[in-house]
């Protein structure tokens, strides 16, 4: 899903992982960064990792890639 505004919105088919792009998200600028990732574990607590606007996109892909590659329980 996309916004008005250009950001991207990802949610897996289980809900339990998000990744947002987020170029034009005021909030998400004032901290710096324009890559969020929110992962939502069956039977631990749900963390977000977030990546800066220099931050290579290779690295984001690589990570991402490895994150879905491995069960998240």
């Amino acid at each position: 899903m996309d916004t008005p505004e250009a950001n991207v919105h990802c949610t897996s088919p289980d809900g339990r992982v998000y990744v947002g792009w987020l170029p034009e998200d005021p909030g998400a600028w004032r901290r710096g960064i324009v890559w969020r990732v929110q992962v939502r574990p069956d039977h631990a607590d749900a963390w977000t990792q977030e990546f800066g606007l220099h931050t290579p996109s290779e690295a984001i892909a690589g990570f991402v890639a490895a994150l879905v590659a491995g069960p998240i329980h």
